[in-house]
């Protein structure tokens, strides 16, 4: 259990690792060749898109569950109805966060406090990376799908290639092009589509049990019902933390642009401190999952112990170099 749980959440870790560069790259890229105004309005917005995602990253939660549930238990028809309910509830979700995130882009700016040099900058990037959000949400729903059914190898291949067409695209916008900000985003939606194409077509394409079929595609309402109760709890929290967050933000706003810019390179370095604990959290939930509907209890509960465990200890290693330093 161990071996797998550890061989499993590492190329989660370093999928994480490369979502993470996507906004990592742009502030790199927009702070040493546009302004420190338009590194500042990228921190800044950050929050934002978080508590759309992490919102959406719930649902996900709860669909990897019940589609873990029906593979392990080998119930191919509610597979296949859990698979095909999730597609099409992500494609109604996409459309339904665009639509709020974009019309919240100025009352949340507001909110925040943002300053007046940062606040064009911040809702023109805004408005560009929430009218494009729909291909980060369909490669999570995609990829989520994959580990829900023991594929943790093929999401990374994706996210890794399409992070390399992110650096590219942004060089290329930001710098050859001068789109500043707006090239950034632009790079940023196009890469994320990029990878939400590449993950329907091999659900498309696969020969797997949980194959996606176009025509098939519809919404099983009992089993939409069962997500939610599964996911809903985890986005609330999620995005109650997030909605705090704003108010955080709102704090260091009030300071100017020089302040903005250097919270934003230290929360860009304090996310990768979390990838360990969150990859440990996707990958138990995976093996519990599948092994409970497979009926094994007692390797379900195990599973759990020794995550918490590795978890605890990674916590404990981490705690202990940060002292020295």
């Amino acid at each position: 259990i161990l071996r797998q749980l550890v061989f499993f959440s590492f190329p989660l870790m370093l999928g994480n690792v490369f979502q993470l560069l996507y906004n990592m790259v742009d502030s790199i890229i927009v702070g040493n060749f546009v302004s420190k105004q338009a590194l500042a309005a990228i921190g800044s917005t950050t929050v934002i898109v978080s508590m759309i995602v992490f919102f959406f990253s719930g649902f996900a939660t709860g669909a990897g569950v019940v589609i873990g549930n029906n593979f392990g238990a080998r119930n191919m028809d509610r597979l296949h109805d859990a698979v095909h309910t999730t597609v099409a509830a992500t494609f109604i979700f996409s459309l339904l966060l665009t639509l709020l995130g974009t019309a919240a882009v100025r009352p949340m700016l507001v909110i925040m406090r943002t300053p007046e040099d940062v606040f064009r900058d911040a809702a023109l990037y805004l408005r560009i990376y929430i009218g494009g959000i729909s291909g980060l949400l369909i490669y999570n729903m995609g990829s989520g799908i994959l580990r829900a059914v023991g594929d943790s190898i093929r999401p990374l291949g994706f996210l890794i290639l399409t992070s390399v067409l992110n650096i590219l695209l942004d060089l290329f916008f930001v710098i050859v092009l001068k789109l500043g900000i707006a090239g950034a985003a632009v790079a940023t939606i196009l890469s994320q589509f990029v990878s939400a194409a590449l993950i329907l077509l091999l659900l498309t394409r696969t020969r797997d049990i949980y194959r996606l079929d176009w025509k098939e595609l519809h919404i099983d309402f009992p089993i939409l019902k069962k997500i939610f109760s599964i996911g809903m709890p985890t986005a609330l929290q999620a995005v109650i933390t997030s909605f705090s967050n704003i108010f955080v933000q709102g704090y260091i706003n009030a300071f100017g642009s020089d302040v903005m810019a250097g919270w934003s390179c230290y929360n860009k370095l304090d996310h990768f401190i979390f990838l360990p604990m969150q990859s440990m959290s996707v990958a138990s939930t995976t093996f519990v999952s599948q092994n409970a509907g497979a009926g094994n209890e007692r390797r379900s509960r195990r599973g759990t112990f020794l995550a918490i465990l590795i978890t605890l200890i990674v916590k404990t290693v981490r705690n202990r170099k940060e002292a020295e330093e």
